[in-house]
């Protein structure tokens, strides 16, 4: 659903809050309210289960899920652990070496500790924020900076890095010892400036794949996607949780491209090219795979490529998959409109309905494309009646007919936001659409 919370993205908090969420006990659209038609902004209204949470993504108050980790497990359990536990006036003391052992012990352990919590907490002299990311095992000047020779590695499914080099800097940093590097582009075909987060599973390093392509990932977010993409936080788990549904066999070890969705956070595009308009469909299915060819080693097939992406970016990917199932096989579309419905169309109804899934997919049917197409639908059960009937009528009329695989992943207890669609993807989702793709392959 194409909508933008007040407030915009917090780093360390998800969304803000203000005034309100989504539309409760309506919907979205034409019906219950929906999208105003004029001054292209976004419908909000207040009410239990919003998307994203009041408070944003971590517990309440703004904390997000680091801060309460570490602040709760070191901060109360040491003390509760030391606090008091030398006063006691009528215990006999401990000899005195023994007393400085256990003194310099515990300042080397709580220094340890302390200081692994502040890196992974990028604070002070510990951030890595900024610094130059190589994902790698060394530049090469012409095939970019992931690592690998450029051109035609000799295996037909590989495509090493072709260069030029994006200059990457950290923007997180996982307990893994992997990295979330950020850089912005002007794309070349849609000629959009806008900046796009990318991650590689420690698979990517290891030097057994040195020749091998990784498959993509390209992770869409809801509301605004502007100037954030909220994908890129740790907070939400993605990256760490393909780290371990790939290390569980669950899941194939992605590249992951997080772009900015729309070009502000006054409209919403619907990752389409409308008239007049930035050309957003061009940049998420052009510019971005351009940016990840030109600097890490990947597939040359469509096999390879994959969208993921909740709400409005669950519609994006969905439509861009349908839309052009020669470069792309499978989604995962969570809580996702099924039609389009930018005001931004208005006037232009004829371009509208080359970008509505509905049309694309009857299209596919009647013309029995070669090129199957995979589509992990997924929606909490707590969600907007609209969204799950859409979802349930889509996979009636469409689902597993001719070219077109539909699943379906019900998430019990399920609101419609970030979280829930990590569980949803850990239930069966991710394994589902990695069962579709091509893996790395080690070098002969």
């Amino acid at each position: 659903m194409a909508h933008s919370p007040n407030g915009g993205y917090r780093p360390n908090g998800g969304y803000q809050q203000q005034g309100g969420g989504y539309p409760q006990g309506g919907g979205y659209g034409p019906q219950g309210g929906g999208y105003p038609q004029q001054g292209g902004g976004y419908r909000q209204q207040g009410g239990p289960g919003t998307y994203p949470p009041a408070g944003g993504y971590g517990p309440p108050n703004g904390h997000d899920g680091r801060d309460d980790q570490y602040g709760d497990q070191y901060g109360g359990q040491h003390d509760d652990q030391y606090d008091g536990s030398y006063q006691s006036q009528g215990r006999q003391r401990a000899g005195r070496a023994k007393f400085w052992t256990i003194i310099v012990a515990s300042i080397a352990i709580v220094g340890l500790i302390t200081g692994g919590v502040l890196k992974y907490l990028e604070i002070g002299p510990f951030s890595k924020k900024g610094d130059p990311v190589s994902f790698g095992q060394g530049a090469d000047k012409n095939g970019g900076q992931a690592g690998g020779t450029s051109g035609d590695s000799g295996d037909s499914k590989t495509l090493m890095p072709t260069g030029p080099q994006a200059q990457f800097k950290n923007a997180n940093s996982l307990s893994d010892g992997t990295e979330i590097g950020v850089v912005t582009i002007t794309g070349k075909k849609s000629g959009f400036t806008g900046k796009v987060w990318v991650w590689a599973p420690k698979q990517y390093k290891d030097p057994k794949y040195a020749k091998s392509g990784f498959p993509v990932l390209i992770a869409l977010p809801g509301g605004p996607g502007y100037p954030n993409n909220y994908w890129m936080g740790t907070d939400l788990g993605l990256e760490s949780s393909i780290a371990k549904w790939a290390d569980e066999g669950k899941s194939k070890p992605f590249l992951l491209a997080m772009p900015i969705l729309n070009p502000n956070d006054k409209n919403y595009y619907d990752g389409s090219d409308i008239p007049g308009q930035a050309k957003m469909g061009t940049w998420l299915t052009e510019d971005v795979p351009d940016l990840m060819k030109q600097n890490f080693r990947t597939l040359k097939s469509r096999d390879g490529w994959a969208f993921m992406g909740s709400s409005s970016g669950g519609f994006a990917g969905f439509k861009a998959v349908m839309k052009h199932p020669d470069k792309f096989k499978a989604v995962i579309a969570s809580g996702p409109d099924i039609v389009p419905d930018s005001p931004l169309w208005k006037g232009y109804d004829a371009e509208k309905r080359e970008n509505n899934p509905e049309v694309l997919s009857q299209r596919l049917i009647d013309t029995k494309s070669k090129n199957d197409v995979y589509i992990a639908f997924q929606y909490g059960t707590l969600e907007a009646a609209i969204t799950r009937q859409g979802v349930d009528k889509y996979i009636a009329t469409y689902g597993n007919k001719g070219p077109i695989h539909t699943h379906l992943e019900v998430i019990q207890g399920g609101k419609h936001d970030a979280k829930t669609y990590v569980k949803g993807m850990g239930n069966s989702s991710i394994q589902w659409i990695s069962e579709q793709m091509e893996g790395p392959t080690p070098s002969s």
